[in-house]
């Protein structure tokens, strides 16, 4: 009877509870966070108060500083940086005669985000005051200034990177192999050892001369090869119907996936040491698989979500993979630009590993 199985019914009335939580306070579409690079050229009072100007909008955080083009377009290649401002050497000269521009480098991988920034940025600088004294800096805010001290010729030339036609059927497609494994990983393994528990094998298996680290090796090893061809389907297709194909090396993205679906895959075994029945190892699963999906950057951009939210994404693989994916597939970066990510996931696994191994010592106690 249901009302016996307290830990059932307690999920299913916490499952709505947490999907209100996440829709209504963690996702947005409003820029925040945003991480940029800036490269000054003109090195005078008012190129600084215009890149002052753009930080306190409250929308970026402060802006890294760099010595070249080379340098900013790194941090655009490796995902630490969204945007990348480059102010001429004659900027004030230009302002001041009524024909400056900047340029804006964009990442556009998420072209929502991308839009939005190039969006804003643009606002901030056609309300930029050439002389000193109050300015509207927000672009949501009414002109403090009077009009005669905003020139209104400061322009913005945008260019997008990675995605120049910001099409979003690249930004969902890139990230669909991650998605997919995790569903396989978490549905395959959540019943592992929970399974075992309602045949009656649990004990059995247990008997055997194996360590609780073996056990759990034994349950993921065999689930790593189809996750591997899944992964193969889930890139090659959308390459074969729509030519998008990575553009970094088929070597350095089955190498990241690795710690990935180990990772995802003692996630599974977890939810099945954890649950007592079947229906609790679903309803946990589902748990782990709607929260990653949201917080991990795959649907809504991570860098928007409120800081305590934004940072307890981290706790899942798949916010590490899709950094990876996107940085392998539409920037074509290298194994040395993903250390982080490959370091997070390979943790991740470490932990949900030891985890498991408490989890299975204490049922043989």
């Amino acid at each position: 009877m249901l009302r016996h199985d307290k830990a059932l019914v307690g999920m299913v009335l916490a499952q709505p509870v947490m999907m209100l939580l996440l829709f209504g306070f963690a996702l947005s579409n409003k820029p925040a966070n945003v991480p940029w690079a800036v490269l000054d050229r003109s090195q005078t009072a008012l190129s600084r108060r215009f890149v002052e100007a753009i930080r306190t909008s409250g929308y970026f955080l402060p802006p890294r500083a760099v010595a070249g083009y080379g340098e900013g377009r790194e941090l655009l290649t490796t995902g630490r940086a969204l945007a990348f401002l480059v102010v001429p050497a004659g900027f004030r000269r230009d302002t001041e005669r009524s024909g400056a521009r900047v340029q804006l480098l964009l990442d556009g991988s998420d072209p929502l985000s991308a839009a939005r920034i190039e969006a804003y940025v643009g606002q901030i600088a056609a309300a930029f005051a050439v002389s000193p004294g109050p300015s509207a800096t927000r672009p949501d805010a009414e002109a403090a200034a009077s009009p005669a001290s905003f020139s209104g010729a400061l322009a913005v030339r945008q260019r997008f990177w990675f995605n120049p036609t910001l099409n979003d059927r690249t930004f969902f497609l890139t990230a669909m192999a991650g998605m997919l494994l995790t569903n396989l990983c978490l549905s395959a393994m959540a019943l592992g050892l929970v399974g075992e528990r309602e045949a009656g094998t649990y004990e059995q298996m247990l008997a055997l001369p194996t360590t609780p680290i073996e056990i759990v090796l034994g349950k993921i090893i065999p689930y790593v090869g189809l996750s591997y061809v899944l992964l193969l389907v889930a890139i090659a297709a959308p390459g074969v119907l729509f030519g998008l194909w990575p553009r970094g090396s088929w070597v350095v993205l089955l190498l990241v996936s690795l710690p990935f679906v180990l990772g995802s895959l003692s996630a599974g075994v977890f939810v099945s040491a954890v649950a007592h029945t079947s229906a609790q190892a679903v309803f946990i699963a589902v748990f782990f698989i709607l929260p990653s999906f949201v917080l991990s950057g795959v649907l809504f951009p991570y860098e928007f979500m409120p800081d305590g939210v934004r940072h307890a994404g981290m706790v899942f693989p798949l916010r590490w993979y899709q950094i990876a994916l996107r940085a392998i597939v539409q920037r074509g970066a290298g194994l040395a630009d993903l250390v982080g990510p490959t370091l997070a996931l390979v943790v991740l696994f470490g932990v949900f590993l030891l985890a498991t191994r408490s989890r299975i010592r204490a049922r043989l106690g």
